[in-house]
């Protein structure tokens, strides 16, 4: 059976060059094309892709925010971000908002149709410097589970919800509290695990 993709692509040239390559793969069926995260959020749920093909930098909703929202309504379709984007931060925000793969639009087109069919296959494709940052952040010597214990329970709930890659708004709406609230708490856990950024943190709390 083919492989069903959707795509997301605010880049009209970068959104042509997939579509074609796409079109032109056999065993790889382009189910869509969406500008951005708004028009997909919906038609995806239609569409019901088996693969999901999305940058990070989009409109107005970021790729992440897009897949964080999606996950749940589409249990069975994979998300592979393609993007510029080689920071910590944008990795791991990416990854806990359900991503199993993290390609660089510098990627071959060769290497992006294997990581297609790898992600189907039930791998995590990700570009070698990606992998290697994600490997290095869990193999670091680590006394982070005592330090997540010293977080107090509201704390904990804090960055848990951060590390679902929730905004500071939208933890504040969960928890029912302000966003200098959610900024005072999650500088605290900042102070308490010892670590200086948003990927730092959600690292911390992934490893444990």
């Amino acid at each position: 059976m083919k492989i069903r993709l959707s795509i997301i692509e605010d880049d009209e040239p970068t959104r042509r060059i997939l579509g074609d390559l796409i079109r032109s793969t056999a065993g790889i069926e382009l189910v869509s094309l969406f500008v951005d995260a708004e028009s997909a959020l919906d038609a995806l749920q239609r569409d019901q892709p088996d693969v999901v093909l999305t940058d990070i930098n989009l409109p107005q909703l970021s790729g992440v925010e897009c897949v964080r929202r999606l996950r749940p309504l589409l249990p069975r379709t994979q998300f592979l971000m393609l993007t510029v984007y080689e920071d910590a931060d944008h990795i791991f925000a990416a990854l806990a908002a359900g991503a199993t793969g993290y390609l660089l639009k510098s990627t071959s087109r060769a290497d992006l149709l294997t990581a297609i069919q790898q992600i189907v296959g039930g791998g995590s494709p990700m570009s070698s410097g990606i992998a290697r940052k994600v490997v290095q952040s869990f193999a670091k010597p680590d006394s982070s589970r005592s330090e997540l214990e010293a977080l107090s329970p509201r704390e904990q709930s804090v960055l848990s919800l951060l590390a679902q890659g929730l905004l500071y708004k939208e933890i504040a709406d969960s928890l029912a509290i302000s966003v200098p609230t959610v900024n005072t708490y999650i500088r605290r856990i900042y102070e308490k695990l010892h670590v200086r950024s948003r990927s730092q943190a959600i690292a911390t709390f992934l490893r444990n």
